[in-house]
């Protein structure tokens, strides 16, 4: 049986990927911080999952955890997304040295759009030039040379998507502005400013993901692919969804983006948004070719059956 370490596996993409890899017969092993808050989740997907104690910032934690694994998922973030600069690159650093240390087990990092410039690069594929003009987007491609760097060594799999949207993922665009978890349907704050969004439906690309490294003798030592998702061109297919779903017009209001530059000055949440505004003024489009390559197609829910799961996992419908 395979055995996969999960960092994060507690977050949104973690947990899916942990999912779809015990689905298809992984032995999932994770590592965790807290074991309380591991606690209120051993039941139903996570049952199966063997817990570790530690924190990926200790190296010694993630060596430990990894004896044995022939992969590392890096689905780990800092906590609130909050000092990137000091702990994004140590902890990938951690990772490149624990699965060193088992011999090679290929490091699977989740990427994201930030490592290039919306308003220059409009496709993304395999060869295209990072060029990120963010502050996470630059630490995003420092951490990607990374693992070029060590790939003769430590073999790893980027497979890059847009902003998440599931049943079970509350850290995202879609539950923290568009709706409310727990709460029906009343207004939808809509952050996309002109046509061209990308989305990706978390079950699918976690099954994406899971699928990628049953095929680890056909990837290159560092192997890049796009997950595709759905691409909103208009830029109110989103919207148009959610209300088919809910079943009533519901009114749209349009993100404070001003809101937010002015008060980006001040740090904190006004700062982070701010930073990824070209994003959502910027079409975006992910080239899946490679994936099809590899799997022949893209795992893909009926868009309407992503949303309406979406939101009854959301606890959004009346």
């Amino acid at each position: 049986m395979k055995t996969a370490l999960v960092l994060g596996a507690t977050g949104g993409i973690g947990g899916a990927v942990a999912h779809a890899l015990a689905g298809r017969g992984w032995k999932v092993r994770a590592l965790v911080r807290d074991p309380l808050a591991v606690h209120n989740k051993m039941s139903g997907d996570f049952a199966s999952i063997e817990w570790n104690v530690g924190d990926a910032m200790v190296k010694g934690d993630l060596i430990d955890a990894a004896e044995g694994v022939t992969a590392i998922v890096h689905a780990v973030n800092p906590p609130g997304y909050r000092n990137w600069d000091r702990l994004v690159l140590p902890m990938i650093e951690n990772t490149i040295a624990a699965a060193a240390a088992v011999g090679g087990a290929r490091i699977v990092l989740p990427g994201t759009i930030y490592n290039y410039d919306p308003a220059t690069v409009s496709v993304i594929d395999a060869q295209t030039p990072q060029c990120a003009s963010g502050r996470k987007g630059k630490i995003r491609v420092r951490l990607e040379r990374m693992l070029e760097d060590a790939a003769l060594v430590v073999p790893s799999l980027i497979v890059r998507a847009g902003d998440f949207f599931g049943p079970k993922t509350r850290a995202s665009w879609f539950a923290q502005s568009l709706v409310k978890p727990g709460q029906p349907i009343r207004r939808l704050l809509n952050p996309a400013v002109g046509p061209g969004h990308s989305w990706a439906y978390l079950p699918d690309l976690a099954e994406t993901i899971a699928q990628l490294m049953d095929l680890d003798d056909q990837l290159a030592p560092f192997e890049k692919v796009q997950f595709e998702g759905y691409f909103d061109s208009s830029g109110a297919g989103m919207i148009d969804a959610i209300r088919k779903a809910v079943k009533h017009n519901v009114p749209e209001r349009a993100f404070p983006w001003w809101m937010m530059r002015l008060l980006s000055p001040f740090g904190g949440f006004p700062r982070e948004v701010v930073e990824i505004e070209a994003y959502w003024r910027h079409p975006v489009k992910l080239d899946n070719s490679r994936l099809k390559a590899l799997l022949g197609d893209e795992p893909r829910t009926q868009f309407g059956a992503a949303i309406q799961s979406t939101l009854a996992g959301l606890g959004c419908l009346d």
